[in-house]
């Protein structure tokens, strides 16, 4: 069992518990953050910290933390636990209410380590299927705990062996997914959507990495576009890079995993293989 870090204590992760009259179990009013260590170090963490406060911004959440606290907090939570490497949730309530929906200035704070958890291999070597739903985020640059509409579609997804669901607007142009980002490849190009969407973390140092290596354009991508894309992949924290060889019905390419993607797959292992060494 790991460590958790609840309002300035460290519990064990079977004792954590919020108090039922926190807004986040009343109304789903939370925001939070997810990253990986690699090498022990947390993947960008200023960022993924900068994301959360600003996540709190936009739903107008208390958040009396700043950078350094919460920076802090994260590492004496790793401190407490003994894994390799790990995944670290940051998670900041709404806190108690007196009329059960009215947010306070009681902001609770939580930081959840746990071990890193492989996906399966035959994702990365084969590629995967993903499906598309009419959906939005409420506020797309809010990563808010409101997920309901990503899971039900999560599930509609996993009912026809699909991995991932991804949100098509009214424009008829492909967001994002449940828990991930979009990329596509036309003829050596790589496309990533830029409007509507949450920036992964992961998506924004791909982007970087990838500059000296090929064309990158950031602009809104239509279903169409992606169908007809001679390749396509998601990004995510825990996923990394993941290959498309379907969306749909409709096969990617020639529903192999393409020398683009596998090229990019290569350059963010040794991206992560090296980070925080010195």
């Amino acid at each position: 069992m790991g460590i958790f870090y609840i309002n300035g204590i460290f519990v064990d992760e079977n004792e954590a518990v919020l108090p039922v009259t926190d807004l986040a179990i009343l109304r789903g009013y939370a925001v939070f953050d997810f990253l990986r260590t690699y090498n022990g170090h947390p993947f960008h963490l200023e960022a993924h910290l900068q994301r959360l406060r600003n996540s709190a911004a936009l739903i107008s959440l208390h958040c009396p933390w700043s950078l350094e606290e919460l920076s802090d907090i994260v590492g004496k939570t790793l401190v407490q636990n003994d894994y390799p490497d790990a995944n670290i949730r940051l998670l900041i309530t709404g806190g108690d209410s007196e009329d059960s929906i009215s947010p306070g200035q009681n902001s609770r704070l939580l930081v959840m380590v746990r071990p890193v958890m492989p996906h399966p291999d035959i994702w990365y070597e084969r590629g995967i299927k993903i499906i598309t739903a009419r959906l939005n985020r409420y506020i797309h640059g809010a990563k808010s705990t409101d997920y309901i509409r990503a899971i039900v579609t999560l599930k509609d997804a996993q009912a026809v062996g699909a991995i991932e669901s991804l949100y098509v607007n009214k424009d008829d142009q492909v967001l994002e997914g449940t828990t991930s980002n979009l990329f596509v490849v036309r003829e050596n190009t790589v496309i990533t959507p830029s409007e509507d969407i949450l920036p992964g973390i992961t998506r924004d140092v791909l982007i970087e990495i990838l500059k000296p290596d090929f064309p990158v354009e950031l602009r809104p991508v239509t279903r169409q576009e992606l169908l007809d894309s001679d390749e396509a992949f998601i990004t995510s924290s825990t996923k990394e890079v993941v290959p498309v060889v379907q969306v749909d019905d409709q096969v990617i390419g020639d529903r192999l995993v393409g020398p683009v993607t596998r090229k990019i797959m290569e350059l963010f292992r040794s991206y992560t293989d090296d980070y925080g060494k010195p």
